[in-house]
């Protein structure tokens, strides 16, 4: 039996890391979080909600707030 192909990941480079999945994803607490998703955004920002999973959180921009002249 010829052995599985390797996951593929993905930088994105502005955005999250795209895994071919089902993955299964360990937190720093050692929790883990299951997606059977067949490709899987997971959140490099930091920034997400539904954090290890990307909710497009790093496309919002806070707009610096212009003194009148």
């Amino acid at each position: 039996m010829p052995p599985d192909p390797p996951t593929r990941v993905v930088v994105t480079g502005e955005g999250p890391l795209l895994v071919d999945g089902p993955v299964e994803v360990e937190l720093p607490d050692g929790a883990r979080v299951r997606s059977g998703r067949p490709v899987v955004a997971l959140c490099a920002c930091g920034n997400s909600r539904r954090y290890p999973f990307c909710d497009t959180s790093h496309r919002r921009r806070v707009r610096s707030r212009q003194e009148p002249s």
